[in-house]
Protein backbone atom coordinates (compact mmCIF):
# COMPACT_ATOMS: atom_id res chain seq x y z
CA UNK A 1 0.00 0.00 0.00
CA UNK A 2 3.07 2.36 0.73
CA UNK A 3 4.13 2.09 -2.49
CA UNK A 4 1.34 2.30 -4.07
CA UNK A 5 0.96 5.59 -2.38
CA UNK A 6 4.67 7.09 -3.58
CA UNK A 7 4.15 5.83 -7.02
CA UNK A 8 0.71 7.74 -6.81
CA UNK A 9 2.33 10.79 -5.46
CA UNK A 10 5.02 10.50 -8.15
CA UNK A 11 7.92 10.25 -5.96
CA UNK A 12 9.90 8.42 -8.27
CA UNK A 13 10.10 11.32 -10.47
CA UNK A 14 10.05 13.67 -8.00
CA UNK A 15 13.37 12.29 -6.09
CA UNK A 16 14.99 12.18 -9.93
CA UNK A 17 13.51 15.95 -10.56
CA UNK A 18 15.56 16.91 -7.24
CA UNK A 19 18.55 15.65 -7.97
CA UNK A 20 18.66 17.39 -11.78
CA UNK A 21 17.38 20.44 -9.65
CA UNK A 22 20.67 20.13 -7.54
CA UNK A 23 22.84 19.72 -10.36
CA UNK A 24 21.47 23.11 -11.96
CA UNK A 25 20.92 25.65 -9.29
CA UNK A 26 23.21 24.05 -6.29
CA UNK A 27 22.35 22.80 -2.79
CA UNK A 28 19.54 25.76 -2.50
CA UNK A 29 17.61 24.10 -5.38
CA UNK A 30 13.86 23.71 -4.93
CA UNK A 31 12.84 20.20 -3.69
CA UNK A 32 9.72 18.40 -4.15
CA UNK A 33 6.99 17.98 -1.68
CA UNK A 34 8.88 21.40 0.17
CA UNK A 35 7.30 23.08 3.06
CA UNK A 36 7.53 27.04 2.11
CA UNK A 37 5.95 29.62 4.43
CA UNK A 38 4.07 31.88 2.44
CA UNK A 39 2.83 35.63 3.57
CA UNK A 40 -1.28 35.79 3.50
CA UNK A 41 -1.85 38.50 1.90
CA UNK A 42 0.39 38.05 -1.17
CA UNK A 43 -1.78 35.58 -2.11
CA UNK A 44 -4.12 37.52 -4.64
CA UNK A 45 -4.42 35.12 -7.53
CA UNK A 46 -5.47 31.51 -8.44
CA UNK A 47 -3.32 30.07 -10.87
CA UNK A 48 -5.39 29.87 -14.50
CA UNK A 49 -4.48 27.07 -16.77
CA UNK A 50 -4.35 27.34 -20.54
CA UNK A 51 -2.72 24.88 -22.20
CA UNK A 52 -3.34 26.17 -25.57
CA UNK A 53 -1.28 29.20 -24.70
CA UNK A 54 1.19 27.86 -22.34
CA UNK A 55 -0.22 27.51 -18.99
CA UNK A 56 0.02 23.59 -18.22
CA UNK A 57 -2.60 22.01 -16.07
CA UNK A 58 -0.59 20.99 -12.89
CA UNK A 59 -0.88 18.88 -10.31
CA UNK A 60 0.64 17.66 -6.89
CA UNK A 61 2.99 15.37 -8.82
CA UNK A 62 4.59 18.13 -10.46
CA UNK A 63 5.50 19.62 -7.26
CA UNK A 64 9.97 21.05 -7.06
CA UNK A 65 9.42 21.62 -11.12
CA UNK A 66 11.01 24.60 -12.60
CA UNK A 67 9.44 25.47 -15.73
CA UNK A 68 10.23 28.66 -17.80
CA UNK A 69 7.88 30.04 -20.43
CA UNK A 70 5.03 32.81 -19.48
CA UNK A 71 2.63 29.55 -17.45
CA UNK A 72 3.34 31.99 -14.55
CA UNK A 73 1.09 35.20 -16.11
CA UNK A 74 -1.81 33.03 -16.65
CA UNK A 75 -3.66 34.32 -13.47
CA UNK A 76 -7.49 34.90 -12.31
CA UNK A 77 -8.30 37.38 -8.91
CA UNK A 78 -8.58 34.86 -6.02
CA UNK A 79 -11.92 36.89 -5.20
CA UNK A 80 -15.23 35.04 -3.63
CA UNK A 81 -14.68 31.25 -3.17
CA UNK A 82 -17.62 28.63 -1.71
CA UNK A 83 -14.95 27.76 0.83
CA UNK A 84 -13.77 30.65 1.82
CA UNK A 85 -17.19 32.07 2.05
CA UNK A 86 -18.64 30.00 4.28
CA UNK A 87 -15.69 29.76 6.71
CA UNK A 88 -16.27 33.22 6.93
CA UNK A 89 -20.02 32.72 7.55
CA UNK A 90 -19.35 30.00 10.59
CA UNK A 91 -16.53 31.83 12.17
CA UNK A 92 -17.20 35.41 11.57
CA UNK A 93 -20.59 35.52 11.66
CA UNK A 94 -21.76 32.36 13.95
CA UNK A 95 -23.43 30.68 11.17
CA UNK A 96 -23.61 26.43 11.54
CA UNK A 97 -21.98 24.35 9.72
CA UNK A 98 -24.72 22.34 8.28
CA UNK A 99 -26.34 25.60 7.49
CA UNK A 100 -23.81 27.02 4.83
CA UNK A 101 -23.93 26.86 0.98
CA UNK A 102 -20.32 24.70 1.60
CA UNK A 103 -22.30 21.88 3.52
CA UNK A 104 -24.60 22.26 1.13
CA UNK A 105 -22.48 21.73 -1.66
CA UNK A 106 -20.75 18.71 -0.66
CA UNK A 107 -23.67 16.77 0.68
CA UNK A 108 -24.88 17.30 -3.15
CA UNK A 109 -21.61 16.10 -4.05
CA UNK A 110 -22.28 12.84 -1.98
CA UNK A 111 -25.37 12.35 -3.44
CA UNK A 112 -23.90 12.64 -6.93
CA UNK A 113 -20.67 10.92 -6.61
CA UNK A 114 -20.93 8.86 -3.61
CA UNK A 115 -18.02 10.71 -1.84
CA UNK A 116 -16.31 13.35 -1.81
CA UNK A 117 -13.23 14.27 0.40
CA UNK A 118 -13.01 10.95 2.09
CA UNK A 119 -16.73 11.15 3.27
CA UNK A 120 -19.17 9.78 2.32
CA UNK A 121 -22.26 10.37 4.65
CA UNK A 122 -23.31 13.26 6.13
CA UNK A 123 -22.19 12.38 9.53
CA UNK A 124 -18.72 12.26 7.81
CA UNK A 125 -19.08 15.86 6.87
CA UNK A 126 -19.91 17.03 10.35
CA UNK A 127 -16.99 14.34 11.60
CA UNK A 128 -14.56 16.78 9.37
CA UNK A 129 -15.97 19.85 9.82
CA UNK A 130 -15.41 18.95 13.88
CA UNK A 131 -11.90 18.40 12.95
CA UNK A 132 -11.53 21.62 11.20
CA UNK A 133 -13.15 23.74 14.37
CA UNK A 134 -10.24 21.83 15.90
CA UNK A 135 -7.72 23.09 13.42
CA UNK A 136 -9.34 26.79 13.70
CA UNK A 137 -8.89 27.09 17.50
CA UNK A 138 -5.61 26.06 17.66
CA UNK A 139 -4.50 28.55 14.97
CA UNK A 140 -6.00 30.95 17.02
CA UNK A 141 -4.44 30.11 20.07
CA UNK A 142 -1.29 29.77 18.23
CA UNK A 143 -1.17 32.20 16.00
CA UNK A 144 0.02 30.05 13.53
CA UNK A 145 -1.22 27.19 11.37
CA UNK A 146 1.35 23.71 11.76
CA UNK A 147 2.10 22.38 8.17
CA UNK A 148 0.03 19.75 7.10
CA UNK A 149 3.07 17.70 6.97
CA UNK A 150 3.80 17.87 10.65
CA UNK A 151 0.48 16.16 11.41
CA UNK A 152 0.04 13.95 8.79
CA UNK A 153 1.82 10.83 7.34
CA UNK A 154 2.78 12.33 4.11
CA UNK A 155 6.21 12.61 2.30
CA UNK A 156 7.21 16.31 3.69
CA UNK A 157 4.52 19.00 2.54
CA UNK A 158 2.48 16.84 -0.06
CA UNK A 159 -1.09 17.00 0.42
CA UNK A 160 -1.26 20.94 2.07
CA UNK A 161 -2.05 24.11 0.60
CA UNK A 162 -0.65 24.23 -2.88
CA UNK A 163 1.16 27.21 -4.34
CA UNK A 164 3.70 28.08 -7.27
CA UNK A 165 5.89 30.32 -7.32
CA UNK A 166 5.80 33.07 -10.42
CA UNK A 167 8.97 34.76 -11.51
CA UNK A 168 8.54 37.50 -9.68
CA UNK A 169 8.09 35.41 -6.41
CA UNK A 170 4.26 35.70 -6.38
CA UNK A 171 2.36 32.99 -4.87
CA UNK A 172 -0.45 31.69 -6.74
CA UNK A 173 -3.17 29.19 -5.19
CA UNK A 174 -3.98 26.23 -7.09
CA UNK A 175 -5.85 23.04 -6.15
CA UNK A 176 -6.16 21.58 -2.35
CA UNK A 177 -5.54 22.74 1.14
CA UNK A 178 -8.76 25.64 0.62
CA UNK A 179 -9.98 25.13 4.01
CA UNK A 180 -6.72 25.80 5.73
CA UNK A 181 -6.04 28.67 3.83
CA UNK A 182 -9.41 29.91 4.42
CA UNK A 183 -8.57 30.21 7.74
CA UNK A 184 -5.32 31.62 7.76
CA UNK A 185 -7.59 34.21 6.02
CA UNK A 186 -10.16 34.68 8.44
CA UNK A 187 -7.76 34.76 11.26
CA UNK A 188 -5.40 37.00 9.35
CA UNK A 189 -2.13 35.05 10.22
CA UNK A 190 0.73 36.49 8.43
CA UNK A 191 2.10 33.27 7.16
CA UNK A 192 0.91 30.14 6.12
CA UNK A 193 2.51 26.46 5.31
CA UNK A 194 2.30 25.19 2.03
CA UNK A 195 3.45 22.91 -0.08
CA UNK A 196 5.81 24.09 -3.07
CA UNK A 197 4.35 23.77 -6.64
CA UNK A 198 5.80 24.52 -9.66
CA UNK A 199 8.46 27.53 -9.84
CA UNK A 200 9.57 29.80 -12.21
CA UNK A 201 13.81 29.74 -13.25
CA UNK A 202 13.73 33.53 -12.72
CA UNK A 203 12.44 33.40 -9.48
CA UNK A 204 14.89 30.57 -8.29
CA UNK A 205 17.86 32.73 -9.65
CA UNK A 206 16.95 35.86 -7.76
CA UNK A 207 16.80 33.74 -4.30
CA UNK A 208 13.17 34.12 -3.37
CA UNK A 209 13.56 30.47 -2.11
CA UNK A 210 15.40 32.07 0.87
CA UNK A 211 12.67 34.17 2.33
CA UNK A 212 9.78 31.37 1.50
CA UNK A 213 11.66 29.00 3.91
CA UNK A 214 11.66 30.90 6.92
CA UNK A 215 8.68 30.55 8.84
CA UNK A 216 6.39 33.02 11.18
CA UNK A 217 7.36 30.49 14.03
CA UNK A 218 9.69 27.30 14.40
CA UNK A 219 7.61 24.56 12.98
CA UNK A 220 7.25 21.21 15.32
CA UNK A 221 6.53 17.44 14.51
CA UNK A 222 4.36 16.80 17.58
CA UNK A 223 0.81 16.13 17.13
CA UNK A 224 -1.56 17.13 19.23
CA UNK A 225 -4.47 15.00 20.37
CA UNK A 226 -7.42 15.15 17.83
CA UNK A 227 -5.43 16.78 15.03
CA UNK A 228 -4.23 14.23 13.11
CA UNK A 229 -6.79 14.30 10.41
CA UNK A 230 -6.22 16.04 7.81
CA UNK A 231 -8.06 18.44 6.32
CA UNK A 232 -7.94 20.10 2.93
Amino acid sequence: MAFRKAIGAGVPVKMIRDVTNRLRFGPDAPQSDELIWVRTKDVTDWYKPDPENGAPRFRRRHSGMVAGGTWDQSRKPFGSHIKLNSIRDHYERGVPWQQTKLFDWMVQQIVEKGQIDSCRTEEDLIARYERLDRIYDEAQRTGTLRPHGSVNDTRGEHGGILVHIARDGTPLRDGGGMHRFAIAVVLGLARVPAQLGVIHPMAVETGVLSDLRTPSKPASKTVAVGTKEPVS
